[in-house]
């Protein structure tokens, strides 16, 4: 095949000819062209989009199915092309025709299952639906899967908007920079949130400017937003997708969003998405039985239904599903520069008994319980993001000890980049949460997650997910009376700033907030009043900067030689001391007196030290006592620096 571009927006451009020849290789070639292209070919979707769709590869499914401008027999019309092989027709409607189902028939390309129509009186901003005929006889009205754009909840119709809708980008430098650094060997701080009520009635301008600055004054390095692909509930937090290609309008248009993630990159701040890949919600405009058949579900309910959410789960058997959500995750790296993606409930996808009881879930061809296809899915989904979006990140949510989710697919892995360390969050709380007397026989469930620490790329996370359902925050898990609170969260902030691992905390923990996040409510800033919320905030804000401007507590994460035990309760169970080491030599040491009383440490382990960094001991009363010893209050923490020596 031979095709010809000529860039029409450059005048005199030369004409260059490119022979496609027959395959998959050159397939992906030519979809990477239509990119360039599809000024001058917008008249139809190309057979070579159809092979990848169909094929499970087309990472750039979005340029095409869905509503895009168009040029059809000399005139500029709007493009709508939509899956639903077994459909007996499809119609569109919308404002555009007076929602009239007659108006606007879609034609089938083919035996592909794609459908489409072009449309001159539709206008961005315009809402509309795919009127689908299934083979029972019924109607019925499905929001388009590839809307860019949606109504405002409790609206459901789909918006038209442009894809390219004129934004200029003014974070060159930082994409340029970020996606060419190793983030395993940089720090990441991540600031967890839920956009709706870090503070109540902010849009995405507002957003801009208030969340942005505040991350940056506090020191983070990462912004982690809850899902912002649209979803029908509130409750559901972002989880429950309707519109995996449609920015919430929640907090305003698809352009603001953009302008929300360029202020991030021009503050220096990455923004990672979480997504859902997992599941879907049941709602009748989404997708599931999407042409009045289990379309992007598996038809049977063992596999295809989860309980213990009432969700639909994904069919990654089939490869039309493989294209949309690969599609989805390239979407969101390419056209709004997300910097990685934080795959939700992955778990759930490789378990396929994950949240059942007997009887509720089909084995693999094998008896097994692993899911086969999603393994394999989410293995292509790790090497084409490392293909079409170098340097952006992939993060796992996943809570077993399923081997190699952040080793390369090459050797077997999954090729996450990261993933949540829920093993040492669940130790540590439940230790915190002991009564003091009952510390000493379990200092295990401090020390234990060293033994697996440098197995996977850990994030350690203190996330929403601790703070909601009676499970209290984080704060209020601790043992003892209120003082006693307060005392010990110095400590786990300390140690969690301390062990290996890259960081995230939601929104709140920093306050130290007593009441559970309510997704329908602001953070309790009113608590800055009070003199011990304030003095743990303003700590965490000098832990957040300690951690950014040492590299021992993040250049050799994942290195255990760079990591030492100075005493792991063997002397006194509630007595804890460990080093940070950075490539140069410099130390940084822990001390953790978990106990309610004094202890003398000795000071010949933390000689030439000085203290960077205490809750409870002043700068000129370290060290606090003569002999031999230091004397550590109980309940406290020092972070101490020892330069290497020339």
């Amino acid at each position: 095949m031979l095709f010809v571009m000529n860039d029409k927006k450059q005048a005199g451009s030369p004409i260059t000819f490119f022979y496609i020849q027959p395959g998959r290789f050159w397939c992906r070639i030519y979809i990477i062209l239509c990119k360039r292209l599809r000024e001058n070919m917008r008249d139809k979707i190309s057979d070579a989009d159809l092979y990848l769709w169909g094929e499970g590869t087309n990472s750039y499914a979005y340029l095409t199915l869905g509503c895009h401008k168009a040029e059809h027999r000399g005139y500029e019309v709007y493009r709508f092309a939509v899956w639903a092989p077994n459909a007996v027709s499809v119609r569109v409607v919308g404002s555009f025709n007076g929602w009239n189902k007659d108006a606007d028939p879609m034609h089938p390309i083919g035996e592909t299952g794609v459908w489409e129509a072009f449309i001159g009186i539709a206008h961005q901003g315009d809402t509309y639906k795919y009127a689908i005929e299934t083979r029972m006889g019924e109607i019925i009205y499905k929001a388009d899967p590839f809307a860019f754009y949606s109504q405002k909840r409790p609206n459901t119709a789909s918006v038209i908007w442009d894809l390219e809708d004129g934004y200029l980008w003014g974070d060159g430098d930082y994409m340029a920079a970020s996606r060419n650094e190793d983030s395993h060997m940089l720090p990441m701080n991540i600031y967890e949130a839920h956009l709706g009520s870090w503070v109540e009635g902010l849009d995405f301008p507002a957003l801009s400017r208030r969340l942005v600055g505040y991350v940056k004054e506090m020191g983070y390095t990462h912004i982690e937003l809850l899902p912002v692909s649209e979803y029908p509930l509130d409750d559901s937090w972002g989880y429950q997708v309707t519109g995996y290609y449609s920015i919430t309008s929640r907090y305003g248009n698809p352009s603001q969003f953009k302008e929300f993630i360029d202020q991030c990159h021009q503050a220096g701040l990455g923004v990672i998405v979480d997504w859902v890949p997992t599941h879907f919600c049941r709602d009748e405009q989404g997708l599931r039985l999407f042409d009045g058949t289990p379309l992007y579900e598996h038809p049977d309910p063992r596999r295809s239904e989860q309980p213990q959410w009432g969700t639909t789960l994904f069919n990654f058997e089939k490869n039309e599903v493989r294209s949309f959500l690969i599609s989805n995750a390239v979407f969101l790296m390419k056209e709004y520069h997300i910097d990685g993606l934080r795959a939700d409930a992955v778990s759930c996808m490789l378990y396929l008994d994950y949240g059942k009881r007997g009887g509720e879930w089909l084995p693999n061809r094998y008896g097994g319980r692993e899911n086969i296809a999603a393994i394999d899915f989410l293995r292509q989904l790790s090497d084409t993001v490392r293909r079409e979006c170098p340097g952006a990140l992939l993060i796992a949510e996943e809570s077993t000890a399923f081997p190699g989710m952040t080793a390369p697919t090459s050797k077997g892995g999954l090729g996450f980049d990261y993933k949540w360390n829920m093993g040492w969050m669940n130790d540590v709380l439940d230790y915190m949460s002991m009564d003091s007397y009952f510390r000493s026989y379990h200092h295990d469930e401090v020390t234990f997650s060293m033994c697996y620490a440098f197995s996977e790329h850990y994030i350690l996370p203190l996330s929403h997910d601790e703070v909601v359902h009676g499970k209290k925050t984080i704060i209020d898990k601790l043992w003892g009376s209120y003082e006693e609170k307060f005392d010990q969260l110095y400590c786990l902030y300390a140690y969690f700033y301390f062990h290996p691992g890259k960081k995230l905390s939601f929104m709140g923990n920093e306050l130290a907030e007593f009441k559970e996040w309510d997704e329908e409510k602001q953070l309790g800033w009113n608590l800055l009043d009070y003199p011990a919320h304030r003095q743990f905030f303003r700590f965490v804000q000098q832990l957040d900067f300690l951690y950014q401007t040492h590299p021992a507590l993040w250049e050799q994460d994942y290195n255990s030689a760079y990591f030492s035990w100075l005493d792991m309760g063997q002397t006194q169970p509630e007595i804890f001391s460990l080093a940070r080491r950075d490539s140069v030599g410099t130390e940084l040491i822990l001390l953790l007196n978990l106990s309610n009383r004094e202890y003398r440490y000795p000071s010949d382990k933390i000689a030439d030290c000085r203290l960077l960094l205490s809750h409870n001991l002043a700068d000129e009363s370290f060290p606090a006592c003569n002999g031999g010893f230091i004397l550590l209050p109980a309940l406290s923490c020092m972070i101490l620096e020892r330069e290497k020596k020339q």
